[in-house]
């Protein structure tokens, strides 16, 4: 009997001060991420604001052909661009600029980070696009999305290091235009699911052409006439009574 008081007494001890003590690991999942405001997913608000994303760029086709529907709706967007990409294709990346699209980093190599890639892998791969980026366009990026949306500790750790923040995309707004499911499915997609706040994952670089312009030209007009502003992540961010999902 006094054993199993001791036993009782050592274990209700474990609770006291800051909290009971667990011997389970921490689940470092997307709720763990958002809470300590380490990477965005969308953004909460009560505005029509949405943000349209491209990754794998630049193009010297679907590119400019994505940037000349833009235009046609005074849309802003972010383009997560391939830091070899950008030197193959200098003038592509510099119209982006100039037409007040957002240049963001993607890696140099569209590298898929492991848990076992290095931290310095990690800082190489973003350190290199952002030098071509400045070296070609003037501008810094301020946003890093990971290839293939995997993230780890040394992934945020990089980009923050390098004064970026890691950004994802809403998850009903996963367009998988890469696979071509069709221009229907696409702009489906996009549509039916459209929130204030949300970030939309498309691309602007596929292998064979892609089903992407075709699908905006059923966005872009539609989102309009819903009152939608199409913005840059980071507007997306600043806009007035905003808050990062997670905050």
């Amino acid at each position: 009997m006094k054993n199993r008081l001791i036993l009782l007494f050592f274990s209700a001890s474990l609770f006291i001060g800051s909290g009971a003590v667990s011997s389970e690991p921490i689940k470092k999942n997307r709720q763990y991420y958002e809470e300590r405001k380490d990477i965005i997913w969308e953004v909460k608000t009560d505005q029509k604001l949405i943000a349209l994303t491209f990754d794998d760029g630049p193009d010297p086709e679907e590119t400019i052909e994505i940037l000349d529907e833009l235009k046609k709706y005074n849309a802003k967007c972010t383009f997560f661009v391939i830091g070899k990409r950008v030197v193959e294709y200098p003038d592509v990346a510099k119209r982006v600029v100039a037409e007040g699209h957002e240049l963001a980093n993607h890696t140099y190599n569209h590298v898929y980070f492991k848990k076992s890639s290095l931290l310095s892998e990690v800082i190489q791969e973003l350190h290199q696009t952002e030098t071509e980026i400045m070296k070609i366009t003037g501008f810094k990026s301020t946003l890093f999305r990971p290839p293939g949306g995997i993230y780890n500790d040394n992934v945020i750790l990089a980009a923050k290091k390098l004064g970026l923040m890691p950004v994802l995309w809403s998850w009903h707004q996963d367009t998988r235009d890469w696979s071509k499911p069709g221009v229907n499915a696409i702009a489906n997609k996009v549509l039916k699911n459209a929130r204030n706040g949300d970030i939309v994952l498309m691309h602007d670089q596929v292998h064979g052409h892609s089903q992407t312009v075709q699908a905006l030209k059923k966005i872009l007009p539609e989102l309009t006439k819903r009152g939608f502003r199409v913005v840059t992540v980071t507007e997306l961010i600043n806009s007035d009574g905003a808050r990062q999902v997670g905050k």
